[in-house]
């Protein structure tokens, strides 16, 4: 009889246990998507290619410089997404797109998210001041402000060119790279500026396009929704020309080479062909292979001129 009790009692500690491991391990899921973990991948990636563009290719980059930067861009930045998330989640509550995130289901609360987007900016701000330089610091927090506060609170609801105005935030990351290792801002890192602020407009209008209905039912003014979709492929399309030219910038001022161009010049023409497509025949399946070849062409952008950077050691 004893024996069996204890038994239970086993039984019922190991269900308490799983059941407090599933709690654990579904609060830090929760509080991981938070931080958009895709966007800030994407800003981490371009920010270490700032930094290795940097320096010579002959010279090595300190491990914990590398560590500390992106730690603390990955930290700031993912704090950013989450002040977003808490800013909007009313909004996120209506639309498909985002109805499931951690903070419209319930998963967490508003003031769980605020304790843990300031403590997490706080975080990465300190180790950028403490173990890279304060310059970095600085335009970290200048980034986020942009993005928490001016885009999302202020530009995001009040007009159509939000994502043109706000882009300059989400364009930093390679200067903030660059900050890290020579503690300057230089006319390369402005380039490599240019070349996200070109790209976000295309890239983010063509999913508004085929999502411009869940914006019109939440009040946002985005591009489709106040000026229709003609207007929307135009300007696209006409983006899209400024970024292939800005985009060869690094090859015409001597800042990479041939093995960039050309890279460069191939991932235009498909980036263009996506585009001229949507602009003559436009469909919702289109754009949404046009938004996610966006986010492949950047990424192989910024991999083609660090390969190149390094191509001759």
């Amino acid at each position: 009889m004893i024996v069996e009790l204890n038994k239970s009692k086993r039984e019922r500690q190991m269900s308490i246990n799983a059941t407090t491991m599933q709690s654990i391990g579904l609060s830090i899921k929760s509080f991981f998507s938070l931080c958009k973990p895709r966007v800030t991948s994407l800003i981490v990636f371009t920010a270490i290619i700032g930094m290795y563009l940097a320096k010579p290719a002959v010279e090595a980059m300190p491990l914990t410089l590398l560590l500390a930067t992106t730690l603390g861009i990955a930290f700031a930045s993912g704090a950013a997404a989450a002040f977003n998330c808490l800013i909007e989640h009313k909004i996120d509550a209506v639309m498909a797109r985002t109805r499931a995130r951690a903070l419209p289901t319930g998963q967490v609360s508003s003031m769980q998210t605020m304790i843990f987007a300031t403590i997490l900016g706080g975080s990465g701000l300190a180790i950028l001041y403490f173990y890279v330089n304060p310059l970095t610091m600085w335009l970290t927090f200048a980034t986020f402000v942009g993005y928490a506060v001016i885009y999302t609170v202020f530009l995001k609801p009040a007009t159509p060119m939000n994502i043109v105005i706000g882009g300059a935030s989400g364009a930093m990351p390679p200067i903030l790279g660059w900050a890290a290792v020579n503690n300057t801002v230089s006319p390369e890192s402005l380039i490599m500026f240019l070349i996200i602020f070109a790209w976000t407009p295309p890239h983010f209008w063509a999913l508004a396009l085929y999502r411009r209905e869940e914006y019109a039912k939440v009040g946002m003014p985005m591009l489709p929704v106040t000026h229709g979709e003609a207007f929307t492929l135009l300007h696209i399309l006409l983006y899209t020309i400024i970024l292939v030219a800005v985009s060869l910038m690094p090859y015409g001022l001597g800042m990479s080479g041939l093995i960039y161009l050309v890279s460069a010049v191939v991932l235009n023409a498909i980036f263009m062909a996506y585009v001229i497509g949507l602009y003559r025949q436009y469909s919702d399946d289109l754009a949404k292979r046009t938004f996610k070849y966006s986010i492949i062409y950047l990424t192989l952008l910024f991999a083609a001129l660090l390969v190149d950077h390094y191509w001759l050691i």
